[in-house]
């Protein structure tokens, strides 16, 4: 993959998870090459990897259209991840240098603020960084990346549910939990402690989805 098209799927993947292309909306290569000055050929294999990623999906005289999720396959990807994230957490806490855990206790002191001031924005920085703290403690490369791309598919969403007072500051003191138990080397109770975590915001994630998905081009709406 060249460094062009490089460039334009990163840049495409921040703007889906932040919101700015939403679910449902259309993104074909000609614009893509006119907006960041390159020649369709890099715009288009930004686009098919971003299809083979799941964030965008190829149709029939329609171009790429960004993914929308049902809520019953939003549930699914919520279990599943929980399941990975407290794995994750579990061989964190067997494996994780003390040094790295001192550097996770930090950002979550850090995010303490964010979280006590309703700073969505701050506290999803934080959160995005204390995960990658764990998931790098877990010394598993290929559990990391199967989390990384759940949550890429599901980023959209999960960042809008923490623009909720009450989840964002549930999500603080769920990380309390999360740091007491690696730092204690407790695996179990990290697992625990992260898949509660991961669990607790199902019900607003879901409901979100279903709330912000869009219906297909020609459908009525009641």
């Amino acid at each position: 993959m060249g460094r062009a098209s490089e460039t334009v799927r990163k840049k495409l993947e921040r703007e889906i998870s932040a919101g700015t292309l939403r679910p449902g909306d259309t993104i074909d290569e000609k614009s893509l090459a006119a907006r960041f000055d390159i020649s369709r050929t890099p715009a288009r294999e930004a686009i098919m990897q971003l299809a083979a990623s799941g964030l965008v999906e190829i149709r029939p005289r329609h171009g790429a259209v960004v993914v929308s999720l049902g809520a019953e396959e939003a549930i699914a990807m919520m279990e599943t991840l929980a399941l990975l994230e407290a794995e994750a957490a579990g061989l964190a806490a067997h494996r994780m240098p003390q040094d790295e855990k001192d550097r996770m206790a930090e950002i979550y002191e850090s995010s303490r603020t964010s979280a006590a001031d309703l700073d969505s924005e701050a506290y999803i920085k934080l959160n995005a960084m204390f995960h990658r703290t764990i998931y790098d403690g877990a010394r598993n490369e290929y559990l990391q990346s199967l989390i990384v791309q759940t949550r890429k598919r599901m980023a959209f969403y999960h960042s809008s549910s923490l623009y909720q007072k009450s989840r964002l500051e549930r999500s603080w003191a769920e990380h309390g939990k999360v740091v007491e138990a690696i730092t204690a080397g407790d695996v179990e109770e990290a697992r625990e402690a992260m898949r509660d975590h991961i669990l607790s915001g199902g019900r607003v994630y879901a409901d979100l989805v279903a709330a912000l998905k869009q219906p297909e081009k020609g459908a009525g709406t009641a």
